[in-house]
C-alpha cells in the first residue's frame, strides 16, 4: 500500500470510530433523559399526592469517549460499537439520593414494577458492603429509547443511596485521588470505620423517620386502591364547583 492510500485508510478509520462514538454518546444521553423524566414524574407524584418525598435529589453523568476507551483497554475489550455496548454497563449513570434506607428499597420496588424498563442486574452493597465499607444499591436497567431507525434498549446504571452513604462515597472518592495506586492501610482502616459509623447513623435516622415512612407506605396503598376503583361523581358536582368559582370573581 502506498503512502497516499494508507493515509486515506487511516482517515476513514478515524472517521468511522468518531461516528461510532458519536452514536454511542447520543444513545446513552437519550437513555439518561428518559430515566430522568421517569424519576421526575415519580418525584412530582410524591410531592403532589403525598406529604412525603423519599427522593432528595438525583445526579447523572455520561462517561467521556476517553474514559470508555480507557476502560475497554483496561479490560481487553475491542474498541468497537458492538463491544462497547455489550461489555460496558456504566456509560450512562444516574444516582438517586434518598432520605432513609427503607426509601431505597421502595424505589427498587417501583423500578421492578415498571412496565417500560427491564432490570437485568442488581447488586445490594447495603446489606453486603464492599470491603472498604462502600454502601449503595446498584441496578443495571434496559431503557427503551425511540430513534429514527426504531427503538433501542439502552443500559443505564442506577445507584440508589442515602444522604449519609453519598457523603461517605464522595469523600472517599476524593481521598483516593491522593493515592492513585493504593490507599495506605491506616487510611483504608479509618475509612472503613467511618463507613460503620455512617451505617449506624443511617439506621438511627431511619428509626426516627419510621412514622413518616409508615404513613407514606399507607398513602401509597390507599392511592393504589383508589385507582383500582371507578369513582363516579354526582352530575351536579361539576356544576356546583363551576358556580362557586364564578361567584368568587
Amino acid at each position: 500500500m502506498d503512502d497516499d492510500n494508507k493515509e486515506t485508510s487511516d482517515v476513514e478509520l478515524i472517521r468511522e470510530k468518531e461516528q461510532q462514538l458519536k452514536r454511542i454518546t447520543l444513545m446513552y444521553e437519550s437513555a439518561l433523559k428518559e430515566m430522568e423524566t421517569k424519576i421526575k414524574i415519580i418525584s412530582d407524584e410524591f410531592r403532589m399526592l403525598y406529604n412525603y418525598n423519599p427522593i432528595e435529589h438525583i445526579e447523572s453523568r455520561i462517561k467521556t469517549p476517553e474514559s470508555i476507551i480507557r476502560k475497554c483497554r483496561k479490560r481487553g475489550y475491542p474498541i468497537t460499537y458492538k463491544s462497547i455496548v455489550e461489555n460496558i454497563n456504566d456509560i450512562a449513570g444516574i444516582r438517586i439520593i434518598c432520605s432513609f434506607i427503607p426509601d431505597i428499597y421502595k424505589m427498587i420496588e417501583m423500578f421492578e414494577n415498571s412496565i417500560d424498563i427491564t432490570i437485568i442486574k442488581k447488586k445490594d452493597y447495603i446489606k453486603n458492603p464492599k470491603e472498604n465499607g462502600y454502601s449503595s444499591f446498584h441496578i443495571i436497567a434496559l431503557v427503551p429509547v425511540s430513534f429514527a431507525y426504531g427503538i433501542s434498549e439502552v443500559k443505564v446504571e442506577i445507584q440508589i443511596r442515602t444522604i449519609a452513604m453519598d457523603f461517605w462515597a464522595s469523600l472517599e472518592h476524593k481521598i483516593k485521588y491522593k493515592y492513585p495506586k493504593e490507599l495506605p492501610e491506616n487510611i483504608f482502616d479509618e475509612l472503613k470505620e467511618c463507613s460503620y459509623m455512617i451505617n449506624e447513623l443511617d439506621k438511627k435516622m431511619s428509626n426516627l423517620g419510621g412514622n413518616l415512612i409508615e404513613e407514606f407506605e399507607q398513602d401509597l396503598l390507599f392511592n393504589k386502591d383508589l385507582q383500582s376503583k371507578e369513582i363516579k361523581m354526582p352530575d351536579c358536582y361539576t356544576t356546583q364547583v363551576i358556580n362557586k368559582i364564578i361567584d368568587s370573581f
